[in-house]
């Protein structure tokens, strides 16, 4: 069975092509459920609205889900919020470190 850690884990292959730095340490995941029917929700957002790579992370995240081979791409919910809105404040040390923000 898959764990919230395990799925955290593996967004961290996703990275954002403009940043080059993944979506869990620089902060655009905000709450990963994984439910007792086998089905996980991803609540997300993106570093602007005018992002133009939505469907980009939407596709990533859910294909990096799904070769944990706990969930089927169907049972994967990801859904993007602006609220609140994401700021660098977010990010982890280790992302501030990988941007020279430290």
């Amino acid at each position: 069975m898959a764990t919230e850690e395990l799925v955290r884990d593996a967004l961290t292959d996703v990275i954002d092509p403009e940043l080059g730095v993944n979506i869990v340490d620089l902060g655009l995941v905000y709450e990963i459920t994984v439910n007792p029917d086998d089905t996980v929700h991803v609540l997300m957002t993106l570093t602007s609205p005018g992002c133009p790579f939505h469907e980009l992370f939407r596709d990533e995240v859910t294909k990096k889900i799904s070769d944990l081979d706990a969930f089927e791409p169907d049972d994967i919910e990801v859904e993007l919020t602006f609220d609140p809105p994401w700021s660098q404040d977010k990010m982890t040390d280790r992302a501030r470190a990988e941007l020279n923000f430290i």
